[in-house]
């Protein structure tokens, strides 16, 4: 009974711990995955710490000029004195205050915060450039880490499938069905299948650490894990609607396109820069016998030789440059579309026939000559010959698959968001 009582609490610790261990797993979808990407990459973060620096310069940008004042105090004597012999250094002095601002004209304070504001929008776009090649290399780790599982799975099945076989085998030798050293060669044979299932244990571990860097977690490599569709769709849009999507959608494109428009804005900034700026002024003071008087100025920079020339050219070239910028880009776009199109539909047309035939076809293949061999039908070589083409043709279809996704999130980069999941 003390035994028995002893056994049930080893079983329940040990289902606890089990439960635990289940608890503490971290098994993400893709989308599970972006939304931590974008909330703990610290790249995305500190460039959007850049956003905001740029609004606060849009602060900066509005201010107006600050007003001076001056105040003084003249004709100060300080050896003076009174009839009746006292002290006063100040009784002469003639106090002087003035005040002045600074009138900016032609719309320069407006113009500044247009600019600043564009300069901001451009900035997000750079950023939403930015993101979108950091969600392409996450996508790429992420469909890794499934191609790596699927690969891993397929090598644990063919292990234990090599290994069913192979114990069939050792009970047709002890009967005497077939010769030692075919044994030993069928013996030899399983180092193949271990060597796939350590391999593919290897790069499943190497797929979530890449992963877990791009979203900056700590969490342990046997707690952390990825799942989603490892498969691929046949359907895809024309060429023409992956080309007209990318246009309107990539903030690469978006952001030449603003630039030639805040070029524009700084050039009329220059322009405005280039105009004279008065200055008024107002004083007040003493000057006996007139107890207070008051005055007003006007200063008005005769603006001979500097009149914003240089940057007013500047800013005129910056919209030439911008617009051949927004040129290139867009070549740009078209080439990237088209080259991942096409590799995309390369690779759909390499699946098609493996779903539909090959795998079928490797599976039957092995099945028979496997059948065959254990009923003395079929040679060595050939049930060897079978195994290995069906290791190849499964291997070669999740390579495929794998391939089929990565196109795909190469598509998605060169549109400039998710057209295919």
């Amino acid at each position: 009974m003390q035994r028995l009582l002893t056994r049930l609490w080893i079983g329940f610790l040990l289902a606890g711990c089990l439960k635990q261990v289940a608890l503490a797993q971290k098994t993400l979808t893709w989308q599970q995955v972006r939304d931590e990407f974008e909330k703990a990459n610290p790249t995305l973060r500190a460039a959007r710490i850049g956003i905001d620096e740029s609004r606060a310069q849009e602060v900066t940008a509005y201010l107006r000029p600050n007003p001076d004042i001056t105040g003084s105090l003249d004709q100060i004597n300080p050896f003076s004195k009174n009839p009746i012999d006292k002290y006063s250094p100040f009784s002469e002095a003639l106090p002087f205050v003035s005040a002045s601002y600074l009138h900016e004209r032609r719309h320069k304070r407006e113009l500044r915060l247009e600019s600043a504001q564009k300069g901001t929008a451009v900035a997000e776009s750079q950023l939403a450039d930015q993101e979108r090649t950091l969600v392409f290399n996450l996508r790429s780790a992420f469909v890794q880490a499934l191609q790596a599982k699927a690969v891993l799975q397929l090598a644990k099945d063919n292990l234990a499938y090599f290994d069913h076989e192979l114990s069939i085998d050792r009970d047709r030798y002890k009967a005497g069905d077939i010769a030692h050293v075919d044994l030993d060669r069928l013996e030899l044979q399983r180092v193949n299948y271990e060597s796939d299932l350590q391999t593919a244990e290897v790069n499943l571990r190497t797929a979530k650490i890449q992963l877990l860097q791009l979203l900056n977690d700590r969490t342990p490599i046997e707690q952390f894990d990825v799942t989603g569709p490892f498969d691929f769709s046949e359907q895809i849009m024309p060429q023409e609607e992956f080309r007209r999507l990318a246009l309107e959608e990539r903030p690469d494109l978006k952001a030449a396109v603003e630039s030639i428009d805040k070029a524009q804005t700084d050039y009329r900034l220059a322009v405005a820069n280039g105009s004279t700026d008065p200055t008024f002024g107002v004083d007040f003071a003493r000057n006996p016998p007139i107890p207070v008087y008051m005055g007003v100025s006007v200063t008005i920079p005769l603006r001979f030789f500097d009149r914003n020339q240089g940057e007013k050219e500047r800013t005129r070239l910056d919209i030439a440059r911008s617009e051949r910028l927004r040129d290139v880009t867009q070549a740009q776009v078209f080439s990237d579309v088209d080259s991942a199109y096409v590799t995309l539909v390369n690779t759909v047309t390499l699946l098609r026939p493996y779903k539909t035939k090959y795998l079928q076809t490797a599976a039957s293949v092995r099945d028979t000559i496997a059948f065959s061999y254990q009923h003395g039908q079929a040679s060595l070589v050939d049930y060897l010959d079978a195994q290995r083409d069906y290791r190849t043709v499964q291997t070669s279809y999740l390579n495929l698959v794998g391939s089929y996704l990565t196109a795909a999130g190469q598509l998605n980069l060169a549109v400039g968001r998710e057209v295919i999941q």
